[in-house]
């Protein structure tokens, strides 16, 4: 298996730290407001890993952090008159319910900012005590960037004086222009944390170096965590503070391999909520089955950055389709441990082993799906491939998360509940109306159940409806 390091620009073979087992940690959502599409683009990206390195035989824990400390969701909480927690807890869970119609999995491990304050401040402790960090006379601690001869290592950056300045918080009592702040000392009457350092509230580069030393670091390893990830425009600052205050606290580094995901851009621009073009995942949810977002956004390869526009995605849609209808022929078929084709398991996984090529995996699935469905086409062939194209899909299924619904269900997708179970009282009583020959009956249901715009399949495990 091969990863693009993006501090290395260059492919590199993948060998963990420890034998089989993988630590993965990727920067999560700041939970003040819904998540967009730049959220859900980056946490299918590391599923998507981690399903692939699952596949290999590693044993994989992924950490994904959640921030509910920020100054964002300060603000938030004021203007709605709501507590910190009241606002966090809803943006947490609004979060989880859209990753979950993505067909994301939780990560192992999610630790909060609040939950993870002793960490943060053992490990800040531990930079003033090495002279790396220094508390002014406000009560704020900052990172001193001079004493770290390998800053900017990671980002490889160059910069001036006036970027520097630009890019971190401006203070009178910093000793460099670019230090920047671990500890941030708040002397009003808003929302406060006691520490070592004084009442304040720690910034926002720390909390991930802290969790990681907590839930992930092993003693007497290189590096504490084998994989970092997020998106491409964490690489400066956050990563590269986040690798400067663990290089500098600890005896390793931060990560062996790090990787980061394109942007997303809508319609061609970077989507930025300044340019009010930040398009919400609730609202792609409610236009398109969270499946074919899922297949859209994973379609391009994660480096790349990601053009959203409807045109594309409606063409994307209809690969997912075939893929459905392919399933739908072969309904109800069912497979024990002896029907696995190791071959197809090899093609696929040597496409996602190649730096997560998804495009080359594809185009292994749009060939089967059309092969399978040209087989299957043949009177006394279809026989003999029908459990071994259903193994095919379910290891699609697993490794990439396409497939995994009910075909039928998948295609009433834009009918709404009470539609739904109108229809699914009418299938019943229709079933019924069949089980006592009551055929006039069972017609004038049928006849009842289409003018929903959906046709109707009798199956041998049921009778299934689906939008026309």
């Amino acid at each position: 298996m091969t990863i693009y390091d993006s501090v290395q620009k260059t492919k590199r073979e993948f060998i963990p730290q420890d034998d089989n087992k993988v630590s993965l940690y990727v920067c999560g959502p700041t939970v003040y407001d819904d998540a967009h599409l730049g959220h859900a683009k980056s946490a299918l990206v590391f599923d998507l890993l981690t399903r692939v390195l699952t596949a290999n035989g590693y044993d994989v824990t992924y950490a994904r952090n959640i921030t509910d400390i920020d100054d964002k969701i300060i603000k938030k909480a004021l203007e709605q008159n709501k507590t910190i927690k009241e606002i966090t807890d809803f943006y947490t869970d609004a979060y989880h319910e859209e990753m979950s119609q993505l067909g994301i999995s939780r990560p192992n491990i999610e630790p909060k900012a609040t939950e993870s304050l002793e960490a943060m401040f053992e490990l800040t402790k531990k930079l003033i005590a090495s002279k790396h960090a220094y508390l002014t006379s406000e009560g704020d601690v900052y990172f001193d960037t001079s004493s770290d001869s390998e800053y900017l290592s990671l980002s490889k950056r160059v910069q001036d004086e006036d970027e520097r300045q630009n890019r971190v918080e401006s203070s009178s009592h910093k000793k460099n222009p670019a230090d920047f702040a671990l500890w941030k000392s708040v002397h009003d009457k808003s929302v406060t944390f006691d520490s070592p350092f004084g009442a304040g509230r720690p910034g926002w580069h720390l909390e991930c170096s802290a969790m990681i030393e907590k839930h992930l670091a092993k003693p007497n390893m290189k590096f504490a965590v084998d994989i970092h990830g997020g998106g491409a425009d964490l690489l400066f600052p956050h990563h590269e503070n986040e690798a400067a205050q663990t290089r500098c606290a600890t005896n390793h580094n931060l990560a062996n391999y790090w990787m980061h995901n394109g942007f997303v851009n809508i319609n061609g621009e970077k989507m930025s909520k300044s340019l009010g073009n930040s398009f919400f995942l609730k609202d792609a949810l409610k236009e398109y089955d969270g499946e074919v977002l899922r297949f859209y956004l994973l379609s391009t390869h994660y480096r790349s950055n990601f053009n959203f526009n409807t045109q594309d995605l409606a063409i994307s849609k209809k690969r997912l389709d075939k893929i459905y209808r392919l399933k739908k022929r072969l309904f109800g078929i069912q497979l024990d441990s002896k029907d696995t084709d190791p071959a197809w398991k090899a093609i696929l996984l040597e496409a996602l082993n190649d730096d997560m090529n998804v495009s080359l995996a594809l185009a292994h699935i749009d060939e089967m799906v059309s092969d399978a469905n040209n087989t299957l086409d043949q009177p006394g062939k279809h026989q003999l491939i029908k459990k071994e194209t259903v193994s095919h899909l379910a290891y699609i299924e697993e490794v990439l998360g396409f497939g995994v619904k009910n075909p039928f269900e998948y295609f009433q997708f834009g009918i709404d509940k009470e539609t739904k179970a109108k229809i699914d009282m009418l299938i019943e009583k229709r079933n019924e109306a069949k089980k006592t020959k009551d055929f006039a009956a069972s017609d004038k249901i049928r006849d009842e159940i289409l003018t929903y715009g959906v046709s109707i399949m009798d199956t041998a495990q049921g009778t299934f409806w689906e939008k026309v």
